[in-house]
């Protein structure tokens, strides 16, 4: 039977349709793949230099310049004391009058690059009114070794939280040897005032705490990391948009780089503000502070449960709310511990510290600690 040639043209043609379609189709796919790939890698890649930005920055950055006040060594007993994860410090407890009523023991917290001699000039009008206070050199600060493995950086970490840990465990055994109540006030400057409020969590020995341009490593992060995003950004518009979610997930990604990378933790002060329950908390911060903002310490604010104040103090820059209010900062410090911090019994002499067993510590999170062994508290 004869095939006519004629009948196959219809089918050639839907072939060729279907042909047509399918390459149609494929092309399709093929862009949609690619853009599915460029919308997961450009963020990555944002996420990326972000991270590797911030990373530069807390690796570079020194902090503000720091001035102790004055040189020298502090009047007082030097001590020797463990903090919570063992790591070996130096401190000293300054006495305030020898007669009449002492007002309580105040723990003092300095600020980064410096050291416990600007006890000196924070501490100064306390311990005229009576309070006695240990200040204590953080790791790698002062008379404290570093720890090896480990660079301290202007952010409070879960080192700095282990060191103002031991210092409250130290003092509070050195009150009890004494016959006074275990009772402390924490003043902490700058990024001592962060970790003093993290070793404060369940403390029932702190009774108040004071701190002078304190910030919660997490929101300052990001504020930098927006300030930053604009002037690093290839196209502005896209930096300024970014949604919280995206601010949030990328602050994720920093610290988790940054636990890899320096071997600690950066935990939030204000997690932590959250669980001082009951206790009453004063932030100062200078209103002229460019380096890290007032709202930085009214988010602490805003997270402390308990009796609160913040003073915003006028003309002042960072750590220097002493310097601008010479008169009214010491005033406002003694009339704060006076409301809170009791601690007070009649004043005898007291004797030179001499050599002492101090308790083990717990380790605290991170497992970065080792336990902290008995140790020899003796003069330097």
């Amino acid at each position: 039977m004869a095939v006519n040639p004629a009948s196959w043209l219809p089918l050639a043609q839907t072939s060729a349709h279907l042909s047509g379609m399918l390459d149609g189709w494929m092309i399709w796919c093929a862009l949609a793949g690619v853009s599915l790939v460029g919308l997961c890698v450009y963020p990555a890649m944002i996420l990326r230099k972000y991270v590797r930005i911030m990373i530069n920055i807390m690796e570079d950055a020194g902090g503000p310049c720091c001035d102790a006040g004055d040189a020298g060594r502090l009047p007082g007993d030097e001590v020797q004391f463990r903090a919570a994860d063992g790591h070996l410090l130096w401190g000293t407890i300054m006495h305030g009058r020898p007669e009449g009523r002492r007002r309580g023991m105040i723990v003092f917290a300095h600020e980064f690059n410096s050291d416990r001699t600007s006890a000196r000039r924070y501490c100064r009008a306390l311990i005229e009114d009576g309070y006695d206070v240990f200040a204590f050199d953080f790791r790698g600060h002062g008379a404290s070794p570093t720890e090896h493995g480990y660079k301290p950086r202007q952010w409070p970490s879960d080192r700095e939280q282990a060191d103002v840990l031991g210092a409250v465990m130290f003092i509070g055994d050195w009150l009890e040897r004494h016959g006074r109540p275990r009772e402390i006030g924490l003043y902490g400057i700058s990024r001592g005032g962060g970790a003093s409020i993290l070793a404060a969590v369940g403390l029932r020995c702190v009774r108040a705490i004071v701190t002078d341009s304190a910030f919660s490593s997490d929101t300052t992060m990001e504020y930098l990391m927006k300030r930053f995003a604009t002037i690093f950004a290839t196209i502005r518009v896209v930096a300024e948009n970014h949604p919280p979610t995206f601010w949030r997930f990328l602050r994720w990604l920093l610290f988790r780089e940054c636990r890899r990378r320096f071997n600690c933790r950066y935990p939030s002060v204000r997690k932590a503000a959250r669980r001082l329950k009951g206790v009453p908390v004063f932030l100062i911060h200078g209103e002229k502070d460019s380096y890290i903002p007032v709202a930085q310490s009214q988010a602490i604010y805003e997270c402390v449960p308990g009796p609160r104040r913040l003073w915003v103090v006028p003309g002042a820059k960072h750590n220097w709310g002493i310097l601008a209010a010479p008169n009214r900062y010491p005033a406002r410090l003694v009339r704060f511990f006076s409301e809170h911090l009791s601690g007070g019994v009649e004043a005898r002499p007291v004797p030179p510290t001499t050599a002492v067993e101090v308790p083990a510590l717990a380790v605290i999170g991170g497992g970065h600690g080792r336990a902290m062994a008995s140790t020899g508290i003796r003069h330097r």
